[in-house]
């Protein structure tokens, strides 16, 4: 590929070297780079390719890293990666050992902050901000991010607390799938009033040059200037609302007016918004046309755009489709049932439910605490929601759970997809914490099934209770049942399975990993090893403790969670409280964040594989 250019930028520095005009090379050259190196080395494509002419504009006319640039979402910033000095180290993004899927201060003083989750860009700028009046901060929002709480908790702030803060709204109507919501329509109305702002910014910018335009956010001119655009438009602008000065929207993709528009509003005092309308995936025909697909395609080949997927005929399906499957066969026999997600409908396959059912499916955008008390409300009112969200995404719901569901006994069921280790999206999206977070939560039935059949039959026992809230946790990728359509029907709560017989050692696993544990078993005929599928984090089954704890071996629990406060913990706590004292090894996450890497190489550095559960046999016997 060319990158005659490209070659000789190896800091934003250099880039600064270059003329205005040469500008847009780099950024063919860039959106190349991205995407042949992405074809075989899978990762957030579309996101990065939308921002290519921004992140060029941002890094030539800001003092980088001096200045600090926040992006909201981190998967937009590969560019951002390439310019600051990872080029060369770009082939092992998101590998073992390699680049952190996303920014992270610990990897290059480029990176501002950590950003892996959505929604928190506003709020760290500011506190950047007003932290330092020696740099320019400026805040990168986008991808569907507007619509989380967090964001408008932080424009609420930005507009009472004295700022240089420039918020810059990169407007491309998705987030993975497309954009859902108010705010999503109120950002396309903002294209009837693109003329006003152009001329509003350049008067402005002319107005304060010349003295007569002052810093102070409170200054009656620019609440003058909000009145008459009122006036004009017989609307008023959100961000004008809340004093922000609101500039926009300009096309995202001219790198070169991008520059002259960044470098003026840079020497602007005050809070400031521009909006841009960005295409998800410009400049790559596929990406453009299937922006959910191509967020993140996996191997492709760049010049057909062929999408390089394996054979999955015969093996066993992701389990996140499973749900899918499952939720629509549920809610074809029960019309009480309905779906919620946070901006995931293909992520979690509740769109093969939105597809036939679409009036009882509600995605609610970047929203994770909303979706669950969103669900609350229609629980109250005698649905029964299945609210799905990602297990790491899930933690900023954490109050809503405790305080609209279990505390009022709601039927929320709350699917927890990618729980546990999930791979190359590392510590921000490993679903490491939901079992210790939610374990001493009351009223909640916690469940984790061991296979596909068990999933589809707990959740067919959530929905024909209907007397209390559920948490279902799952993890991310294939199962391991290829024939996985089974006979819907009710488990007893609270209680597990007996899989192996033995009196030497009982292994006591939560979720899939009771597949390690049998595949352990098999090659240890030579000795007597107990196992139990427990199915159930709360309530445990206390009749299959107390006959382990009466047989006085050893016992291992096994899970995909942190260790610490965790189901193994469960566990040490009823022996205690039954005055049992048997010799317990957990097996779980540690108290550390697992990095990024292929699932097999984190499961053995997080000590829940076969190698790991070998050595604690051999250990104790």
């Amino acid at each position: 590929m060319e990158t005659e250019l490209l070659d000789d930028i190896q800091l934003p520095r250099d880039l600064r070297q270059l003329r205005r005009e040469q500008l847009p090379q780099v950024c063919r050259e860039l959106r190349e780079f991205i995407i042949r190196s992405l074809s075989t080395n899978p990762g957030h494509l579309a996101s990065s390719l939308g921002v290519v002419e921004l992140t060029v504009a941002l890094h030539y006319v800001f003092d980088t890293p001096d200045d600090r640039i926040v992006w909201d979402v981190g998967h937009q910033a590969y560019g951002h990666k390439i310019l600051t000095g990872r080029r060369e180290q770009f082939a092992t993004n998101r590998r073992l050992g390699g680049l952190k899927p996303f920014p992270h201060p610990d990897e290059s003083e480029y990176d501002s902050f950590v950003c892996g989750h959505a929604s928190n860009s506003i709020s760290a700028a500011l506190g950047m901000a007003v932290a330092t009046d020696k740099r320019h901060i400026v805040a990168v929002i986008g991808d569907g991010a507007m619509s989380g709480g967090l964001a408008f908790e932080g424009l609420n702030n930005v507009s009472n607390t004295p700022n240089d803060l420039l918020i810059i709204l990169n407007d491309n109507n998705m987030s993975i799938d497309r954009s859902v919501g108010g705010m999503t329509k109120y950002l396309v109305r903002m294209h009837t009033n693109s003329t006003y702002n152009r001329i509003r910014f350049r008067v402005a910018s002319w107005l304060h040059e010349h003295g007569m335009m002052a810093d102070d956010r409170r200054s009656g001119l620019i609440r003058l200037g909000n009145a008459l655009k009122s006036a004009i438009n017989r609307q008023q602008n959100i961000f004008e609302g809340l004093n922000i000065r609101y500039f926009g929207p300009f096309d995202g993709h001219n790198v070169e007016e991008l520059v002259r528009v960044l470098g003026e509003l840079k020497q602007m005092h005050g809070p400031k918004l521009l909006h841009l309308h960005t295409t998800k995936g410009k400049g790559y025909e596929p990406a453009e046309r299937h922006a959910t697909i191509w967020h993140a395609p996996g191997e492709f080949d760049p010049d057909t755009g062929e999408r390089l997927q394996k054979d999955s005929e015969g093996q066993p399906p992701l389990m996140q489709d499973v749900f899918g499957h499952t939720l629509l066969e549920m809610a074809e026999a029960d019309e009480r049932i309905v779906g919620v997600t946070p901006a995931m409908p293909t992520g979690c396959s509740m769109n093969i439910m939105m597809e036939q059912i679409p009036s009882r499916v509600y995605d609610v955008g970047i929203a994770e605490g909303h979706a669950v008390t969103f669900s609350a409300g229609m629980a109250r009112e005698g649905r029964i929601p299945f609210c799905n969200i990602y297990s790491s995404f899930a933690q900023r719901a954490y109050d809503n759970v405790i305080h609209d569901v279990a505390l009022q006994r709601l039927p929320v069921i709350l699917c927890l997809d990618r729980a546990g280790i999930v791979g190359e999206d590392g510590p921000t999206h490993h679903g490491a914490f939901d079992i210790a977070a939610l374990r001493p939560v009351p009223h909640l039935t916690i469940a984790a099934p061991m296979n596909e059949h068990e999933l589809r039959r707990m959740m067919f026992t959530a929905a024909s209770r209907a007397d209390g809230p559920w948490v279902i946790r799952y993890p991310r990728g294939k199962g391991h049942i290829a024939d996985w359509r089974c006979t819907l029907e009710t488990i007893p709560v609270g209680r597990g399975r007996k899989l192996h017989d033995g009196n030497q050692i009982a292994i006591l696993t939560i979720g899939a990993l009771g597949y390690v544990a049998r595949s352990v078993i098999d090659e240890m005929p030579h000795l007597s090893i107990a196992h139990y599928d427990m199915r159930f984090v709360r309530p445990l089954d206390e009749e299959i403790l107390r006959e382990v704890a009466e047989m006085g071996c050893p016992i291992i629990t096994m899970e995909n969670g942190q260790r610490a406060g965790g189901f193994g913990s469960a566990v040490m706590e009823w022996m205690a409280d039954h005055d049992y004292a048997p010799r317990i090894i957990r097996l779980g996450l540690p108290d550390s964040f697992i990095e990024h890497g292929d699932m097999a190489s984190l499961h053995r550095i997080a000590g829940i594989d076969a190698d790991a559960l070998r050595n604690t046999i051999h250990s104790l016997l």
